[in-house]
């Protein structure tokens, strides 16, 4: 962090002129009113650094995993930088914590690109977070790349031309796991949701999933932001007495309900099949690891490029960072690597053309350490990868070694069926454009 903040005083504030001309052009109605535009920023200068604002959740339910992504990201920006940067120039980062609060996500996000001139914006766990930057970013034509947000609605009805998801989604994750579950396991299941949109959606996923396949839900608990004491919730499951649990409860509240199921012993009297599990959320309590899970890499991956991966990310962690990149780390890390390589093959820094190249992604398994290709929905602007189910490793090599892997779902077989018509891209001439 010390770093961090020292590279925030780097850097040169635009002048109060510039700045407030720009903020009273907000406040007249620019953030709403879309072009056609014909230039709106030009940062690009011979030899400048290319500015780029990480806009993580480094504190708040979601902290943890907010600052394995920034350890990510940032990896991939020192990468880039020791081999010359990108066009012959240096990439300049700064951060700020949002707090995993989509109001300070705003602030923040206007701070960078009005005050600090920050052209590209990458990161969040939270998803309400991600949609405010997305808000943002979308009035000044500003690529947002959400690296970790996770409810459908980000690439859905949340989607924009400027902003790029690159972690699988809730419904991504749960059609990787809940037919199976309920021909194999049982067909009476009770949702437990986190009360925000994340939550929401991933349970609305679960639901028609569940239902589809002859299933049915018993009832729904809704989970308030911040729990951390889930005894009424575990009682009332143990008087419904459902055949499987799917809980949509994420960060420090997942990690807590999952410390109390497993002191209870819940998780043998119902099976427990959740969407997705964050890595730094389970590092510091793997005996709290329950179920069934969905996730989108690990690092005991038998693929080409993970052992390397490892060792680089260990020789830069500081002391006391989580000793091993989970999937948060590896969203960030793939997002940031992807878009700088499409700056690269565009040429230029210009928003719209590294859009169009973003567009056309294509990563070969190979390439991004996953078991299938993987490639850019160019209408949702969602990337389309490898699923994996997973479990609590019952045989670990090591200490990190702390998931089974039980199965690989290609990208095609896991798509999301409502994002393409939820998500309405506006032409590209309704943005600002920006050359970074």
């Amino acid at each position: 962090m010390i770093r961090e903040k020292a590279m925030i005083h780097k850097i040169t504030r635009r002048s109060l002129v510039k700045g407030g001309t720009m903020l009273a052009g907000a406040a007249a109605g620019l953030g709403t009113i879309y072009g056609p535009w014909k230039h709106n920023r030009a940062y690009a200068q011979e030899g400048k650094p290319i500015k780029i604002g990480l806009t993580c959740d480094a504190s708040g339910m979601y902290g943890a995993s907010g600052r394995s992504e920034l350890r990510g990201i940032t990896m991939c920006i020192d990468e880039f930088n020791a081999n010359g940067g990108v066009l012959g120039r240096k990439i300049e980062w700064i951060t700020a914590d949002t707090e995993t609060n989509p109001a300070t996500a705003s602030r923040v996000a206007e701070r960078f690109i009005n005050r600090e001139d920050c052209s590209i914006l990458i990161g969040a766990i939270h998803s309400g977070v991600a949609n405010a930057i997305t808000q943002v970013a979308e009035k000044y034509g500003t690529i947002y790349l959400n690296t970790n947000s996770s409810s459908p609605t980000e690439s859905g009805e949340n989607c924009s031309r400027i902003k790029f998801v690159w972690d699988g989604n809730g419904t991504n994750f749960t059609m990787s796991s809940v037919t199976a579950a309920v021909e194999r396991v049982g067909k009476k299941w009770l949702l437990l949701t986190n009360d925000y949109v994340w939550g929401h959606e991933t349970s609305d996923a679960t639901r028609k999933l569940v239902e589809a396949a002859g299933g049915e839900i018993i009832d729904e608990l809704l989970v308030p932001q911040n729990t951390r004491d889930f005894t009424s919730y575990l009682l009332k499951i143990q008087q419904l007495q459902p055949e499987v649990v799917a809980p949509a409860v994420g960060g420090d509240d997942g990690k807590i309900l999952r410390a109390q199921v497993a002191e209870l012993g819940l998780d043998q009297q119902a099976a427990w099949v959740q969407s997705q599990q964050d890595w730094p959320d389970v590092w510091a309590a793997p005996e709290s690891i329950v179920g069934i899970f969905g996730t989108n890499w690990y690092h005991k991956l038998k693929l080409p490029g993970v052992d390397d991966f490892v060792k680089r990310w260990q020789a830069r962690a500081d002391e006391g960072a989580i000793p091993v990149p989970g999937n948060v780390a590896y969203c960030g890390y793939m997002g940031m690597r992807e878009t700088l390589r499409a700056i690269e093959r565009a040429g230029t820094t210009n928003n719209i053309a590294i859009i169009k190249e973003l567009e056309q992604l294509k990563i070969p398994a190979v390439d991004r350490m996953q078991d299938y290709d993987a490639w850019m929905n160019p209408d949702t602007h969602h990337l389309q990868q490898t699923i994996y189910l997973a479990r609590r490793n019952p045989n670990p090599v090591d200490d990190t070694d702390l998931y089974e892997i039980i199965s690989a779902s290609k990208p095609e077989n896991v798509i999301d069926p409502q994002e393409g018509q939820m998500c309405k891209l506006a032409p590209y001439d309704q943005f600002p454009t920006v050359d970074g």
